[in-house]
């Protein structure tokens, strides 16, 4: 995500850090340089136009001009700023009083309804709610079954529609079965077409009349750029909508969409997609994001899923064992299956603080089948040798590989990484191993 929105950011900020004392004229001439990545970012330009003004305002003054690191004031203020157009705040799902509460999706068809639908159920599982999924879409082939494969992916119930059905009957019996099966939310996943037509309007409407839903979510495809506020614009003019989720972020390396959004709708972004898994949707923090787009990281997001992917118990038998000297490859293994649950390798690095622009990172593609492979070289040991590193010889080597359809060359950078993790320990207990807290990883 904003891959070159940050690159370019932070080349002008670069500059700006390098003056000893700012003036007008540097700022004038950062800003201009900031507008212009802006704007090759898909940024509405009215956006643009409103943003660059109020950083100006604020720039050029005595809060920059007289400050001892003036460079710094100006990133800080870029910061405050871009979290103001997108909305400063999380803005989360209102559950009405009266159960269960309906959520109703809408958005047209490509833009990724029925996976969304299938994620924020599991979202919402996780946050102690009873989701139901009600499939409403009849026209699109095989999105009744398609959300049924989701559902049983995240454990969650699903309506049996047919395709004979009335879009209308379909959602108000789905609420009528949530009711009856004890569940708290409804989630519709509704028709889309290739395009905004009337039929679909009108369809949509009378869902919303006869459901009477808690939340109109729209879900646009964020790499639609300005086609997504448009269509935003269209849903909301004629349904009303509360909110927005931008999905295949993490296919949008401008992020024009996201930073748009809500300035030019006036309507929340409340959830973004960031990958296929059914686990890859975020909460969108407006603060966060604009860490996020100056290269600056996302820790919070960073812990949260941190705590959500790794084992509290896990956790503290690692300790245990680490200040033993008793990690074993069993435990190195388990450790990258911690990591994988959190997500792909290059967005964690993306949430650290510093990681996404460093210099030994630029141009790097991290392969997230490394980790598989680990996974599967391990698998492929004894229990003996997983215990006890030191009896894999060559030929235990050339097994290993051969059982999991790995190189010989694979196992032995494996088995190199697991002995630099062993040294890294044994020295951090020399200086005193400090507790690290829940699912801190050794390496």
């Amino acid at each position: 995500m904003f891959d070159s929105l940050t690159n370019k950011l932070n080349l002008v900020f670069k500059k700006l850090k390098g003056h000893g004392k700012l003036s007008e004229e540097n700022i004038q001439a950062g800003l201009k340089e900031v507008r212009m990545a802006l704007l090759e970012a898909d940024v509405h330009y009215k956006v643009v136009k409103d943003f660059i003004n109020a950083v100006k305002e604020r720039a050029i003054g005595r809060e920059v001009l007289a400050s001892l690191t003036p460079g710094q004031q100006v990133i800080k203020i870029v910061n405050e700023e871009l979290t103001r157009v997108m909305g400063e705040t999380f803005t989360g799902l209102r559950f009405s009083g009266v159960e269960p509460a309906v959520i109703m999706l809408v958005g047209l068809q490509g833009s990724g309804k029925t996976t969304t639908a299938g994620k924020l159920a599991k979202l919402l599982s996780k946050d102690h709610r009873q989701p139901y999924l009600v499939p409403v879409d009849i026209y699109r082939p095989a999105a009744i079954e398609q959300l049924q494969t989701l559902g049983g992916q995240s454990g969650v119930g699903v309506f049996a529609s047919s395709p004979e059905m009335d879009p209308v009957k379909i959602s108000q019996d789905g609420v009528t079965e949530a009711v009856r099966g004890g569940c708290d939310t409804v989630i519709l996943d509704t028709a889309g077409r290739l395009h905004i037509d009337q039929a679909l309007m009108d369809e949509l409407v009378r869902i919303r009349e006869a459901v009477n839903p808690a939340e109109i979510l729209l879900v646009a495809d964020a790499m639609t750029g300005q086609d997504a506020i448009t269509v935003a614009g269209s849903f909301n003019e004629t349904l009303n909508i509360d909110g927005i989720i931008l999905t295949k972020m993490d296919g949008d390396a401008r992020g024009g969409a996201a930073i748009s959004m809500r300035a030019i709708t006036g309507k929340p972004i409340k959830f973004i997609g960031v990958g296929e898994k059914l686990d890859a949707l975020e909460v969108f923090h407006p603060d966060r994001m604009a860490s996020r787009i100056l290269g600056m990281g996302d820790v919070l997001t960073f812990i949260e899923k941190a705590q959500d992917s790794f084992d509290e118990k896990k956790a503290r038998d690692l300790e245990k064992k680490l200040r033993k000297n008793q990690f074993t490859l069993e435990d190195f293994r388990d450790q990258m299956v911690q990591v994988r649950k959190m997500g792909s390798l290059e967005q964690i690095l993306g949430m650290i603080p510093g990681m996404g622009q460093a210099k030994q990172l630029k141009g790097l593609k991290v392969d997230d089948r490394e980790l598989v492979r680990i996974e599967a070289i391990v698998n492929s040991m004894t229990p003996g040798e997983r215990q006890n590193h030191t009896i894999i010889n060559g030929s235990r080597r050339k097994r290993i590989a051969g059982g999991s359809g790995a190189s010989v060359q694979n196992v032995n950078r494996l088995l190199k990484n697991y002995v630099q993790a062993l040294k890294m320990i044994k020295k951090l207990n020399k200086g005193g191993l400090t507790r690290m807290g829940r699912g801190g990883l050794p390496f």
